[in-house]
Order: structure tokens, then sequence, then C-alpha cells
């Protein structure tokens, strides 16, 4: 059992950590036609919009309540009001979701009271949904928004008399799993005759794809009418302990089952998943993922060579942080920091002796004290990766300095592989291979080696080997 302690420092230095607005925004943007709104000052807004913009490299919409001095003092009414009309005449989106800020939560405007008025005011309103969730920043993280923007879509949205459809399942995914992982979650569900509907589901919106036309609005993701129908699920999957509130409050509302996976990355988590959709389905498992198993199983055994005794350092949020330190344990690596975002109940279970809820700088001496091989973490720790001269595996959001980040893939069988190679490969990178000036040469070896010798001394090397 790992002993969870937190930093006490009066000042976070390089921050891990990410925002609960932030978060919110992310999952609002999983959601088809939405326009996810943070009700705050304009800069708030901004540092979250760069973020996510530098992660996809695509265009996010995101807009503000745009509070200033005066609105903070005397109330987020006005504004409020003003932004829910001009995105529903501008943008026209189906759903606008509203998450709050430190700046307004620290004012204590009642958000759910200013949505109330502004529909009686304004009839045209009532064509538009609007979601709001809580999310001050001074608490939680990234993680902690997600969930939170999650359990209130759900809480909500869904209608209580929906009849069920057998074979449909409701998929609750975490922040940590990116859209490559979704869609290669609903090809493993549909490969068992089964109808998953993700929410949020960012594989739909931030996936790299060309719209055909341009849209003010989010391009993709779970749409209004299946959020309403959610209850019709047979049953649902929530993936990562940060949705457990979510099932819960589907669970209450529609009285749909629900089952946990806290991992879908190695041989042993993808198991239990496929077993379990096999058990749901009344399915046998398709030929195509035992083929896949027996490929992680041989990419394991190639990788492992390169995994045994290496020293990692980790740095990410709690669930992310789970699901790769334990894959990282199974294939003989050691786990010896672990640096985390915020509180969760796995943390404690985490293979290693201590978990650390800190910041990059916390990583960066723990790592050069432990000797750690390898630093995984999001871009922000590249620069303690070369002062440290390790290698630096890059997990998570933000990763600005690569491509192609909507497309990575790390669950199931094909996603264990993929993070087997990967790593496996970066580790192979660090391995020394030997030169010519690795050999103990004499001084005169070395200078012939260089093509330095004396003519005379090539002359009576070649006269006595006969030539």
């Amino acid at each position: 059992m790992a002993l969870v302690t937190e930093s006490k420092k009066a000042a976070a230095v390089n921050p891990l950590k990410m925002s609960q607005p932030l978060g919110a925004s992310y999952a609002f943007m999983g959601l088809a036609s939405c326009m996810p709104v943070m009700h705050g000052s304009q800069g708030c807004t901004s540092f979250g919009l760069v973020l996510l913009v530098r992660h996809f490299k695509e265009a996010i919409p995101l807009q503000t309540t745009a509070m200033n001095e005066a609105t903070t003092i005397m109330g987020g009414y006005d504004n409020l009001e003003k932004a829910l009309i001009n995105i529903r005449t501008r943008a026209k989106p189906r759903l606008i979701a509203i998450c709050s800020t430190g700046l307004t939560e620290t004012k204590g405007d009642d958000v759910e009271a200013f949505i109330k008025l502004a529909y009686e005011k304004h009839p045209e309103l009532n064509d538009t949904a609007v979601v709001y969730v809580s999310t001050p920043d001074y608490v939680g993280a990234f993680q902690d928004g997600w969930a939170a923007a999650a359990a209130a879509l759900v809480a909500k949205l869904p209608r209580q008399d929906e009849p069920k459809v057998a074979g449909k399942v409701a998929v609750l995914p975490g922040c940590h799993l990116t859209p490559g992982d979704i869609e290669e979650l609903r090809e493993i569900i549909e490969s068992f005759g089964l109808q998953p509907v993700f929410a949020p589901d960012v594989s739909g919106s931030l996936d790299g794809h060309i719209p055909d036309a341009w849209l003010g609005t989010t391009l993709g993701g779970t749409a209004l009418e299946d959020l309403q129908a959610l209850g019709g699920a047979q049953h649902t999957i929530a993936i990562g302990e940060q949705m457990r509130a979510a099932a819960a409050a589907l669970q209450a509302r529609c009285g749909v089952p629900y089952t946990m996976f806290d991992r879908l990355t190695g041989l042993t988590a993808s198991d239990a998943l496929i077993k379990f959709l096999a058990q749901l389905s009344g399915k046998p498992v398709p030929a195509k993922l035992r083929r896949q198993r027996s490929q992680l199983v041989d990419a394991m055994l190639d990788g492992h060579f390169h995994f045994g005794n290496v020293k990692v350092a980790l740095g990410a949020e709690p669930d992310l942080l789970w699901s790769a330190g334990n894959f990282l344990a199974e294939m003989g690596a050691e786990l010896s920091v672990c640096i985390t975002t915020t509180k969760s109940p796995l943390l404690e279970r985490m293979p290693t002796g201590e978990v650390l809820i800190g910041d990059l700088e916390d990583l960066e001496r723990s790592a050069q004290a432990a000797g750690c091989d390898l630093l995984m973490t999001h871009s922000h720790g590249r620069q303690a990766a070369q002062r440290l001269n390790k290698p630096l595996f890059r997990l998570g959001i933000p990763t600005f300095d690569r491509i192609g980040n909507s497309h990575i893939c790390h669950v199931g069988y094909r996603g264990s592989r993929n993070f087997v190679y990967e790593v496996g490969n970066l580790l192979m990178d660090q391995i020394h291979h030997a030169s010519p000036d690795d050999w103990p040469l004499t001084p005169a070896a070395r200078a012939a080696a260089a093509g330095l010798a004396q003519p005379a001394a090539a002359s009576d090397d070649v006269a006595e080997i006969g030539l």
C-alpha cells in the first residue's frame, strides 16, 4: 500500500495539474452542437483555449461571460444573460454548457437561478438546452472537472421513463482516454453486437477531421438526443474511478446498472473487459480479439527485457497514473517516483512506496534523488528531462510538441501493445552501442586506426604479411 502525501510548498513550481473548469470544458467538447462557456473572466477562458488548441492542433469552440471588476462585485446575471442570447443567436447550438470559475465561485453567483430567470425572460431559449456545473478552480484538478461535468450531464438530461433497449450500452469514459482510445473501445464493443453510446465522446469532435462546412460549435460528439435517451441503456460501463459518480447518478435517475473498470491498459485489464462483454452480449469472443491478445502477449515477451528494473518517474492525473503505472509494474519496471494532481481512492493502491500530490519540480527532484532512468509526464516535463539528461515519454494533456495526439491509443489489446512498443523503443534508444572510441587501444593503435600511422610503419606491416 502506497503512502499518499501532499506537497506543502507555498507555490507550485512548473505545475503538473490543470484546473477544474478546463476539465469540464473538455468534457463538454465531447457533445455534438455544443458551446462550452466559462463563467468568469476572459483570461480564464483564453489560457484554457490556448492549451487545448496547442494539444489538439484544432479550432476549439469555447466562450466566456467576460466578467470584470464591476460585474464580479455586482453579480454576473447580466453577463450570463447576454452570453446565452448571443450564443443562441449567432452559433445556434443545441446545448450550451456552462462551468464556473474561481472568480464567480468566490462571489457566490447562483447560476442555476440565473439560468431559470433567463428562460423566463427569453422564450427563444426554449429550443436550447442549458447545463451548468460548479467547478471552482481553487480546488480539485482537471480530472475532477471532467467528472463533475459528466455527472451533471447524466443527472439532468436523460429521460427517466426511457424504455430499455436490448444491446444498448452507455459508456462513460474518463478524461484520461484519448479520442483514439474511445475509437478502439467502440470497435471492441461493437464486435460483440452491442450498441455503445459514449458520453462524452471526444472521438467525434476532436479526432482531427476536416468538416464539410464551418461550424461555430463543436464538430461532433454525443448528440443531445442520445444523451436524453441514455436511460434506455441495458448497462453502463464506467472507465476510470473518476466516472463512478456519473455512473451512480445515471443509475439513480434511470435505473441503469453499471460496472466499473479502473483501467483498460494491460493484459489483465483488457481480459476483464473482454470477459465482461462476452457475458453481457452472450456471444463468444471474436477471433480478431483472440489474435490481438496473442500479439499483446508476444509484445510483452519481446519488451520485458527492456522494461525490467527500469526506474520510472511518473507524473499524471490519478486515473492515468493508475492505468500506466500498473502496466509498467506488470512489465517489470519499478515505479520509483509517482506524482499526481488530486486525491483519488486509487492512490493508496499504487504499486509504489509513496504517491505525492505535487508538481513537476517535485517530479524532477525526486527522479534525480532516486536515479530514475525514464520520465513520463506531459510536455511541461521536457525541461526536467533535459536537465537530468533522461528520456521523456510524453503522456497526457497537454502534449504540444508532438502531432497526432488525438490518435494515440493505449487501451485494449492493440493499445496495450502500442504502449509496450512505444516505451520499449524509447528505452532501447538509451542502450549504449560500442564505437571505436570505446576500445582500450594504445596511443599508437589509436593513431593507426585513425589513419595517422607513418608510411614506414605501414610498409613494414605490408612486408610482414608477404605482399
